[in-house]
């Protein structure tokens, strides 16, 4: 539940920046709404920070080597800061280069251009609160993640409205709010670091070695990462050349599915904390059991939220849109949604216990698959053009795409190969 509630204080962020900047006008709206998508982009890529950290610090703690496991949630944010500080130094120059790829007009363009090119500087703070987020839901503490992201909430909105309305900045104001948030998140995460290595007599250098394994972690589960955007991008894609009111349905449709998912998203949380940690203390029985339990709940959890979702289908598309084009197309695709919630529950949580496992190559090379499975259904849905689309298109994702993952992480759960013991 508190891994929950830090997932949820997340996109908060942008959603609190989207509603005060939406009062100053749609040039600054849309100038968000770029500068968003690339730096969310960003942060998506580059979540293995945390899921790279997690299990790593799980597995040590669970061995009973708890500066070890320091050690290695340090390292992990060494690396982030490392990333940080590259990407500032790449993004500054390309920063307007990267918004004109979008197309947009003169004005929202400069707005972009002045929020992307503040916020780069927030970056470094934000990759290194996911790193130190990696680091306490390794030592199974996701209480601490939730407090600190509910009062880094509350100083972004205090800090936003001081510099947006009370000094006048406007757009600037909102990211110059945010990044002073951040790194206010990531100076307590780092007096936190501080305060245990000492504790536990650790140094507090980068190890070459340990910054070296988690960067090799961090590319297949980076490679996984992006194997799951390639898949999305590519169903965005096919249902922008069914039309504006079918793009716009869709939009609406991924929008519910993954705030539904950050319920699903925290029991793979669980996992990660959980299995690293049995596997670090070479309790292969309670390894098996915690599987078997977070299996069950995700089914569970997807039935319930398949239930909820079916109920309210019917009448969900006007607190989103007044256009009965899109009503009438959303509510069917919504039935389609709440018949496969279970199944994304057994994939959401699968993919979190491999995860726990360090299983970042086969879930690399596995997604790759995936998305070559999924790419021949989009093609037909995109060729034949059926008569209504938007089912045929969730059928292929929701149960073409979704069952491809559950396919190829069902088989590795199965197995034993990925139970693999110790601290390493």
């Amino acid at each position: 539940m508190p891994a929950l509630g830090a997932l949820v204080a997340e996109p908060a962020f942008l959603l609190l920046d989207t509603a005060m900047v939406g009062h100053l006008g749609a040039d600054a709206l849309g100038g968000l709404g770029i500068a968003g998508a690339i730096l969310q982009t960003v942060v998506g890529l580059l979540i293995f920070l945390a899921y790279a950290t997690t299990p790593a610090v799980a597995r040590r703690l669970g061995a009973g080597d708890r500066p070890g496991a320091i050690r290695a949630g340090i390292d992990g944010m060494w690396l982030a800061a490392l990333i940080g500080a590259a990407l500032v130094v790449a993004g500054l120059p390309t920063s307007d280069w990267l918004v004109s790829l979008f197309g947009a007009t003169d004005a929202v363009s400069a707005a972009a251009g002045t929020y992307l090119s503040i916020s780069l500087w927030g970056l470094p703070a934000m990759l290194l609160v996911i790193a130190a987020t990696g680091l306490l839901r390794g030592l199974q503490d996701t209480t601490t993640p939730l407090v600190v992201a509910t009062v880094g909430f509350g100083a972004n909105a205090a800090l936003n409205w001081l510099f947006i309305y009370g000094l006048g900045l406007g757009v600037a104001g909102s990211a110059i709010g945010t990044v002073i948030a951040q790194w206010g998140m990531a100076a307590v995460y780092i007096v936190m670091a501080v305060r245990s290595a000492r504790r536990e007599k650790t140094t507090l250098r980068p190890g070459l070695r340990g910054v070296g394994s988690a960067a090799g972690s961090g590319l297949w589960l980076l490679l996984r990462t992006a194997s799951l955007r390639a898949a999305l991008l590519a169903t965005v894609f096919v249902a922008t050349g069914f039309g504006v009111t079918e793009l716009a349905t869709m939009q609406i449709v991924m929008s519910l599915f993954f705030t539904l998912a950050f319920i699903l998203d925290a029991l793979a949380i669980a996992g990660q904390a959980l299995i690293g940690h049995g596997l670090g203390a070479s309790e292969v029985p309670r390894v098996t059991a915690v599987t078997r339990r977070l299996i069950g709940h995700g089914l569970l959890s997807g039935v319930a939220i398949g239930a909820l979702v079916a109920l309210l289908a019917p009448v969900v598309g006007p607190v989103f849109t007044g256009d009965p084009a899109i009503h009438a197309q959303l509510t069917p695709v919504l039935w389609l949604m709440a018949l496969g919630v279970p199944l994304a529950g057994y994939v959401f949580v699968l993919d979190g216990v491999l995860i726990g496992a360090g299983d970042a190559r086969y879930l690399a090379l596995s997604g790759i698959i995936n998305v070559l499975v999924y790419l021949p259904l989009l093609w037909w849905v995109a060729a034949a053009r059926p008569e209504p689309a938007l089912p045929w298109l969730w059928l292929a994702f929701g149960f073409g795409y979704m069952g491809a993952r559950a396919v190829t992480l069902g088989l590795r759960a199965r197995g034993t190969r990925w139970i693999v013991t110790g601290s390493a």
